[in-house]
């Protein structure tokens, strides 16, 4: 059976632990297998020591729907603790936050996916964490897509951003504890960094292995099946096409009021959805683009996910959407996670020639022959800090 890191550290802390004042950085979806809180988990195994805790984007409810809306510091309702939001006034936390602890515990459930800013608040963290002298503790938990297989280009430098403050790709295969130990030695944070590793996962696991309850981490990511296409879904984002957004299945849905479902269909690449069908379906989306608009447009179905590369599809279909429809298409003007100037699809796929490319009608498959060599130099470099077999 998979223990996640809540589950060890609430079953045997470690006794280094006792006496720490602790924070915890975790949102509504940071529970056991039987939807026992980890505030709540961690004020059972170390009582008293809980003082204060933090959310990141969404809010601790996961309720705030898109990109750059805010959630307020709070007081937490269960056990009367102040609540910092990390994606408000600041998504870093500030010296007199952190004066209230000792060791800032992590237990988030990241999606595999770069541009999942949860991710990025957890590299802050360690930031201003090193700054000020913590420690900073990660309770992992499972890459819901696995931790085989990679993809996509690394984030160039004039794209850096709260979705990629770092050079990798977009699915990087990786726990967030073994990208803490990542950002933290590789790109040289320096903070005091320990990890509480699950027992029993292995990277080939796909969520549904795991026999763990899925809870959503955002308002957007309902289902193990959303992740598993999100890593590339979530380009539509930085333009004007639907990704989903305010319907039942955000990010497997994409589309728009222009599209003809036989003429996308006749014209997009059929090697680049090896692993997908694309299943034509209408629908309205009750917020966010279109909102009481129908759409035409497809749902993304995994029918073979070791075959299934979500990256190289959805540049496919961007490319075709943009071919078929250049009177209709449009990219997302900024601001877009706190960028006011960097157009957000370049931020989002972390490089404007890639962008300039696809705008070029060069194929996908032969981008992804340019980026193969960095994202051979990426596996290698993600290896020195496995923890899980």
């Amino acid at each position: 059976m998979i223990k996640t890191g809540i589950e060890q550290l609430s079953t045997a802390p470690p006794p280094w632990i006792k006496g720490k004042r602790l924070g915890l950085l975790c949102n509504q979806a940071s529970t056991d297998r039987q939807f026992r809180h980890s505030r709540d988990l961690v004020n059972a195994a170390l009582p008293g020591q809980l003082t204060c805790l933090f959310s990141p984007q969404h809010g601790f409810f996961a309720d705030k729907q898109d990109n750059m809306i805010e959630s307020g510091h709070m007081k937490d309702r269960a056990t009367g603790l102040p609540l910092y939001s990390l994606y408000g006034e600041t998504r870093k936390p500030d010296e007199a936050m952190l004066d209230q602890l000792d060791v800032l515990l992590v237990d988030l459930q990241d999606v595999g996916t770069r541009v999942y800013t949860f991710i990025q608040t957890m590299a802050y963290c360690l930031e201003a964490a090193a700054a000020c002298g913590k420690k900073v503790v990660i309770l992992d938990r499972p890459n819901p897509i696995g931790g085989e297989l990679i993809e996509g280009n690394l984030v160039e430098q004039e794209c850096r951003s709260f979705v990629g403050l770092y050079p990798i790709p977009m699915r990087h295969g990786l726990t967030m504890g073994e990208l803490a130990r990542l950002f933290n030695e590789h790109f040289g944070i320096n903070a005091d960094l320990e990890i509480i590793t699950m027992a029993g996962w292995r990277r080939t696991m796909s969520f549904e292995d795991t026999g763990l309850p899925w809870v959503f981490p955002s308002p957007n990511m309902p289902t193990p099946a959303t992740a598993l296409v999100y890593p590339g879904q979530v380009i539509w984002e930085g333009t004007n096409v639907s990704e989903g957004r305010g319907t039942c299945l955000p990010f497997e849905l994409f589309g728009a009021p222009c599209l003809a479902h036989q003429d996308f269909l006749n014209e997009v690449d059929r090697s680049d959805l090896a692993g997908a069908v694309l299943r034509p379906v209408a629908f309205e989306p009750t917020s966010n683009k279109y909102s009481g608009r129908l759409c035409n447009g497809f749902q993304l179905l995994v029918t073979e996910r070791r075959t299934f590369r979500s990256y190289r599809a959805s540049l496919s279909l961007l490319q075709t959407f943009r071919n078929l429809y250049p009177e209709h298409f449009a990219y997302k003007e900024p601001p877009y996670e706190y960028e006011y100037e960097k157009l957000p699809l370049d931020m989002i796929i972390g490089s404007r020639p890639l962008r300039e490319a696809l705008e070029a009608g060069e194929k996908v498959g032969e981008l992804e022959k340019s980026w193969q060599e960095e994202l051979t130099g990426f596996d290698r470099l993600r290896r020195k800090f496995f923890l899980y077999s």
